[in-house]
């Protein structure tokens, strides 16, 4: 609530002490008792009049003296750029502002305000403990000058459109220099403020993303590295590649012709001096034969499983089970004494590479018919359930079977659980269905019991 000067007289301290003083001075002695009462109220007002006098002439010097008493540090302008209390004040009460400043300074990041020049006029004391420097030191300065001089001029345009009216807000990050000589990361979001005179301002905060901006560093690099890594790698495998396709060529042409020499000599041999020989040496040219015909096979099987390698992948939707029964008509067609009861789920389908689905299936019904040759009731099956929200294949048999002590060896090149001279075989066929479902990004694993056939498990990925 305002007072009107003359209250304002009358309340002051030193009006009240001159007014009593006043009245001290002008009352009627003892000796006096016996005056009117006329006479004592005269007395009365006289002394008021001279108090209220010498009142007022104490609070307009009082007034004249308080510009004088604020310089003296009265009342001092703080830290943050607000007006605050002196010290030596006893009788001045808190500002009303005071609480908030406390809440400000507070808060773990840095609060700013500039003036319509740019210049910082506001900071809450998180300020000096990101940079260093006190808020004395800072204020009335531009952000600018504490920024790395690559960020200075981004920096300096960015708040001179705020303050010219022609973005509203901007967000950033710029490089901070603390008092000592540390470079610090700094998120910048600010916004443009005017007030009832169309003055503009730039009020914000600084937030310390030093960490954040170190890890992404450390990221980039450590990605950088890898992609290094990576291409170290492909360049690897391409050069790996390049040897196995010289290998293949010499393989299918280098080797084959010795083997075509040594087939052909040993079949001329046998048929022209045939009747000469003696048994014995008759049976090592049937060996020498079997053996050239052999590495052929193995030679072909090799060159299957580096083009499986190396063939591009070329997905499409194909029906495994329309596989399955093509490759039992061939099985059936080369051996049509077999009797074996085959079982094959329909509608199986899949996204995968036709070709390379065709030697998968070709390999595994071919090894299921090759080792229930023995079995008196033959069975073949092949079908799929749901796990987990994927398929799982099968195909399986009532045939040898194995010990599944060796089934970590199985699908490695060249290597056979069983005697050539029982089931005949290369050894490469289930390496090159483990390739296949590899490429296909999934997996493949087999249970078996021996005299009790076999189920190979497959799942293919997406």
């Amino acid at each position: 609530m305002k007072h009107s000067p003359q209250r304002s007289a009358l309340t002051h301290p030193a009006c009240r002490l001159v007014t009593a003083a006043g009245s001290l001075l002008l009352a009627p002695a003892p000796a006096c008792a016996a005056v009117s009462e006329a006479g004592a109220a005269g007395a009365a007002i006289v002394s008021l009049v001279i108090g209220l006098i010498a009142g007022h002439l104490l609070a307009s010097r009082a007034r004249r003296s308080a510009p004088a008493s604020t310089a003296n540090g009265a009342v001092a302008a703080d830290a943050h750029g607000m007006s605050a209390p002196a010290p030596g004040g006893q009788d001045v009460a808190a500002p009303p502002h005071q609480p908030y400043l406390e809440v400000v300074d507070s808060v773990s990041q840095v609060l700013f305000r500039t003036d319509e020049e740019g210049r910082l006029v506001f900071l809450n004391d998180y300020w000096s403990e990101l940079s260093g420097f006190t808020v004395e030191q800072s204020r009335l300065h531009p952000l600018c000058d504490f920024l790395h001089p690559d960020d200075c001029e981004r920096a300096r345009a960015a708040l001179r459109d705020l303050l010219n009216g022609e973005a509203a807000a901007w967000s950033g990050e710029l490089r901070l220099r603390t008092r000592g000589g540390e470079i610090r990361w700094i998120g910048v979001d600010c916004r443009r403020v005017t007030d009832k005179g169309d003055v503009s301002w730039v009020a914000g905060t600084l937030d310390d993303i030093s960490s954040r901006k170190i890890a992404e560093l450390s990221l980039r690099n450590l990605n950088q590295e890898l992609e290094a890594r990576v291409r170290a790698r492909t360049a690897q495998l391409e050069a790996a590649n390049a040897e196995l396709e010289a290998f293949s060529y010499s393989v299918s042409h280098d080797l084959r012709a010795p083997l075509r020499a040594i087939d052909g000599f040993a079949r001329i041999l046998a048929e022209e001096a045939g009747e000469r020989l003696e048994p014995q040496q008759r049976d090592q040219l049937a060996r020498i034969r079997n053996a050239a015909e052999r590495m052929a096979i193995l030679i072909d099987a090799l060159i299957d499983l580096a083009t499986v390698t190396r063939q591009p992948l070329r997905r499409n939707t194909v029906d495994l089970s329309q596989l399955a029964e093509a490759v039992i008509h061939e099985l059936h067609a080369e051996q049509p004494e077999r009797a074996v009861a085959v079982e094959i789920t329909r509608d199986l389908v899949v996204n995968a590479d036709p070709a390379l689905m065709h030697i998968l299936f070709d390999n595994l019904l071919r090894n299921a018919w090759k080792f229930t040759a023995h079995t008196a009731d033959a069975r073949i099956r092949f079908g799929a359930r749901r796990e987990h929200d994927r398929t799982v294949f099968c195909v399986e048999d009532n045939g040898a079977g194995f010990d599944m002590q060796y089934a970590g060896k199985l699908f490695k090149p060249f290597q056979r659980l069983h005697a050539q001279h029982d089931f005949p075989g290369t050894g490469i066929g289930l390496a090159t269905i483990h390739r296949i479902v590899s490429r296909h990004e999934g997996r493949i694993w087999v249970e078996a019991e021996p005299g009790a056939g076999a189920r190979f498990f497959f799942v293919l990925g997406h």
